[in-house]
């Protein structure tokens, strides 16, 4: 039993080794679809969908949608993670409809100051992404 087992009172898995290749290449096989399953439903436009990959071109971008695999790096890993993070949050806190709806709605919350999350997460890169993966994460415990 390692020092970090017996601290927390049970066995921690590690978080995937995003700098490997084959860790890579094993997450995006899964990633790509996901990416476009939560742009689907939240009616997201492929210009700003190639945004929220971090600015990607039109051609590889149309070769992932098309299917044509291809291993991504860690940024776009990453990206795609908190996207369905937040795709899962909104679907626990809220209705199907309201959930795909939510990402372009006008918000009050300051952080957003009046604009839909979906333009502070273009506007903010993977910061804005965690900030509101956060935010709905802490939702979900009742914050």
């Amino acid at each position: 039993m390692t020092l970090r087992e017996a601290t927390a009172g049970f066995a921690v898995s590690g978080v995937p080794d995003l700098s490997r290749t084959e860790v890579q290449a094993r997450l995006s096989v899964a990633a790509i679809p996901a990416f476009f399953k939560v742009m689907d439903a939240w009616h997201v436009r492929d210009e700003i969908a190639r945004q929220l990959l971090g600015g990607v071109s039109n051609g590889v971008y149309y070769q992932w949608k098309r299917g044509a695999g291809k291993t991504l790096d860690q940024d776009t890993l990453t990206r795609i993670s908190l996207l369905v993070g937040i795709f899962k949050a909104l679907n626990i806190l809220y209705s199907r409809k309201l959930a795909d709806a939510w990402i372009g709605l006008p918000n009050v919350n300051p952080m957003f100051e009046g604009q839909p999350p979906l333009a502070y997460v273009v506007r903010g890169g993977i910061p804005a992404l965690m900030r509101v993966r956060q935010l709905l994460d802490a939702r979900r415990g009742g914050l």
